[in-house]
């Protein structure tokens, strides 16, 4: 630490171009100031500053010097500023931007604000493409791949899909042997909001499905399932506790052979919010045990 007391002291000196200016920031003596430049010159072996009864100049040698030595101290308060925060108690609002089917989320985080009672979450669910750095967004879920290079992306979980019924459907209706077979059933679709289209199963072979019900959002395909009306193909973590509890249960597995991955992004920055850092990690620890029992 002594080296960069010196090397701060020396940055004052040459900005100011005075010995006296530099102590009376530093607390110390122009004397003292002046000594310790001169050991520094000593030890690189090279004159740093012309000195007059009146001033000092920068040397050739110096002005190289200067530059280095701003970088390497703003890299050491950059540090220094890092760790602080990095020890202080994650608070505040956190906006965070979730596909609808993030709803299907709320177990998890209701889990996260009772763990940071501090952080106050601002949930936006919406299927669209935010702007996450222009809509002041600080984190962003999202599947798919990050293409910005001004966000910093991780992997929350990655789901796979199951072909789910009833009981009840299955015992009006009979249960599907083969992936032909659910062109004669009834079949319950997701429409991407956003699109329009309707969104394919990930059959191991393509097929032509008739259209029972559409809906733009997961949670009216789950309760339609529930309720009889048909067959629908969904990510395993919307309907674990409805195949738990029995009111749904898994049909041809191994048919759809899709899979969900959720992505969190979030601003690149040097320091990172001490909020988004446990709420990134929290979710990835969560949603990564989840699919892992998917």
């Amino acid at each position: 630490m002594d080296n960069l007391n010196t090397l701060h002291a020396f940055v004052l000196a040459a900005e100011a171009r005075s010995f006296t200016v530099a102590a009376q920031k530093l607390g110390i003596s122009a004397s003292a100031v002046g000594k310790a430049i001169a050991r520094l010159e000593n030890r690189l072996a090279v004159r740093l500053l012309h000195r007059s009864t009146r001033s000092v100049a920068l040397t050739p040698e110096g002005e190289l010097l200067l530059v280095r030595c701003r970088r390497i101290l703003h890299e050491v308060e950059a540090a220094e500023a890092e760790l602080s925060q990095s020890r202080a108690a994650p608070q505040g609002k956190l906006r965070v931007s979730l596909p609808l089917v993030g709803m299907l989320m709320m177990p998890v985080l209701t889990a996260f604000m009772r763990a940071w009672p501090d952080v106050q979450l601002d949930l936006d669910f919406t299927d669209r493409m935010v702007e996450l750095v222009e809509e002041g967004f600080d984190v962003v879920i999202r599947t798919g791949q990050a293409e910005d290079s001004r966000l910093m992306t991780r992997t929350l979980g990655a789901f796979g899909y199951s072909l789910v019924a009833s009981p009840n459907y299955l015992t009006v209706h009979g249960r599907p042997r083969s992936i032909s077979d659910l062109a004669r059933h009834r079949c319950l679709h997701h429409r991407y909001p956003t699109t329009g289209r309707l969104e394919e199963w990930p059959l191991a072979r393509p097929i032509n499905l008739p259209v029972t019900a559409v809906a733009s959002t997961i949670e009216p395909l789950v309760v339609m399932a529930e309720a009889g009306q048909g067959i629908a193909c969904l990510p395993v973590f919307a309907v674990r506790e409805h195949l738990e509890h029995g009111s749904l249960v898994a049909i041809l597995d191994g048919a759809a052979s899709g899979t969900v991955e959720f992505r969190a992004v979030w601003p690149s920055s040097r320091n990172l919010s001490p909020k988004v850092r446990v709420f990134v990690d929290f979710m990835a620890g969560h949603l990564e045990t989840k699919a892992a029992g998917a």
